[in-house]
C-alpha cells in the first residue's frame, strides 16, 4: 500500500523532492483464489530524473 491518497499527491512529492517524473508503469497484483489468479489491486511506479536547479 501507499503513504499517498492520491496519484496526484504522490506526483506532488516526487517534484517537491527535486525530480522529473518521465515513466508510469502500472503492474496488476494478484492473489490466488482456488487455483486461479484473481486481480485485488494496481500497483503504479514512476521512473523519474533529478531536476536540475
Amino acid at each position: 500500500m501507499s503513504d499517498f491518497k492520491s496519484i496526484n499527491a504522490c506526483v506532488d512529492q516526487i517534484k517537491k523532492d527535486g525530480y522529473m517524473p518521465i515513466k508510469r508503469f502500472e503492474k496488476p497484483v494478484f492473489k490466488e483464489t482456488k487455483g486461479d489468479p484473481e486481480p485485488v489491486r494496481q500497483e503504479i511506479i514512476f521512473e523519474a530524473v533529478k531536476m536540475e536547479d
